[in-house]
């Protein structure tokens, strides 16, 4: 295998980089590795055991509900759908709305559409009562028994991990490139920043994290599973500024140059490549 130089003056050997036989150097330099901005993937199981949600006591006690927006109007002006859906049940209704709606005129269509349905009965008998009474409760038993069965095959796969009021932890962004993750085919994602100090821990999954000012526009509320335990050096930073973070938690990474062409031949056609190289990435992390 043939010994290069990269374009930082550093030795590799295909995709290993060469050091000298000093120990305090290697030492050195794997040390700042370990504290780079960037990380490499990693390869334990997940934190945080799964939590089922409260199963409800009766139909159309809880529910949940979605917002479809940008749809093409409707006549009456209608551009959005409401998607109001009973979690015992399952059953849904879909309500056209406005994008524009305010939440009194939400509140409204929900009074006129959802309590109008789904009241509190007064005129039925007792035995549809028990009736429709042993039915929810066998629907809840087999919500019960599917619930166990996805906590008992995930928390397989999963680890505990728990921190403490104080602690500093780093928090995970992932990086898009257009509309594909960055880090399906590259060797450094997820990207983390930080750390930052865990003021509150909000039931047995969650943290809230004391951000800086310039990440006011997020929830500072997060899953155990996007946090990495920080082990303490109090001059270490890695900030949040050197890429603009979205409200999901995301950044684009950005091309800088094409650093290589190459054809690929097939049977009946021919297909040019480019290697581009991404900011803040080497030219080791380039892809095709």
């Amino acid at each position: 295998m043939a010994i290069e130089f990269g374009e930082d003056d550093t030795l590799w050997m295909g995709q290993r980089l060469c050091a000298p036989d000093v120990e305090d150097l290697r030492r050195e330099i794997l040390e700042e590795a370990h504290l780079a901005a960037y990380v490499k993937v990693e390869h334990q199981a997940p934190v945080g055991r799964l939590h089922s949600l409260p199963i409800p006591e009766w139909k159309w006690e809880r529910i949940t509900m979605d917002f479809f927006m940008g749809l093409p109007r409707t006549p009456k002006q209608c551009d959005a759908i409401w998607v109001i859906v009973d979690r015992l049940t399952k059953s849904a209704h879909f309500l056209p709305v406005r994008e524009s709606n305010t939440l009194d005129q939400l509140a409204q269509k929900y009074v006129a559409e959802i309590v109008r349905l789904h009241g509190v009965p007064i005129s039925i008998g007792p035995e549809l009562i028990q009736d429709t009474v042993d039915k929810v409760q066998l629907i809840r038993s087999r919500i019960k028994a599917a619930q166990d069965r996805q906590k008992s095959y995930v928390d397989q796969h999963r680890r505990e991990m728990e921190y403490a009021v104080g602690d500093r932890v780093f928090l995970r962004v992932s990086s898009w490139r257009g509309v594909l993750r960055f880090g399906r085919k590259g060797k450094l994602s997820p990207r983390y920043i930080g750390p930052y100090e865990i003021t509150e821990r909000i039931g047995p999954l969650a943290y809230r994290l004391a951000l800086p000012s310039e990440m006011s526009q997020l929830h500072d509320v997060f899953h155990v599973s996007m946090l990495r335990r920080y082990r303490s050096d109090p001059t270490h930073v890695i900030p949040a500024q050197e890429v603009e973070i979205a409200s999901d938690l995301s950044y684009v990474e950005e091309p800088v140059r094409i650093i290589g062409l190459r054809v690929k031949q097939l049977r009946s056609r021919v297909i040019p490549l480019v290697k581009v190289l991404w900011k803040n990435h080497s030219s080791e992390e380039a892809t095709w």
